[in-house]
């Protein structure tokens, strides 16, 4: 699936978790939805957020690892969805890089 079909499916909290329960990892689905209502948000919402501040703050370190993640896989788009809602459930300082 395209990068762009991925984050579109993100509109509604069945639609999140298909799209993580996709990714194959269950911790993950657990993990972001304990932060979701951390932050009173539902799911969905999270999810988008996640996205666009990984997209907007990773540091220039991440995206090479990104790069060569995704130069070895037959999925990229479940890579960068993967990195990008890992960020969102670690320390800013292991993903940005501070």
């Amino acid at each position: 699936m395209l990068l762009g079909d991925m984050i579109r499916r993100l509109t509604d909290d069945a639609a999140a978790t298909e799209l993580i329960v996709g990714l194959g990892d269950l911790t993950l689905l657990q993990t972001m939805s304990e932060r979701a209502d951390g932050e009173g948000l539902d799911l969905a919402t999270f999810s988008q957020d996640a996205v666009r501040s990984y997209a907007a703050r990773a540091s220039e370190e991440e995206w090479v690892t990104l790069l060569g993640q995704i130069g070895k896989s037959a999925d990229p788009a479940a890579i960068f969805i993967k990195r990008a809602f890992a960020s969102a459930i670690q320390p800013a300082c292991e993903i940005h890089g501070r």
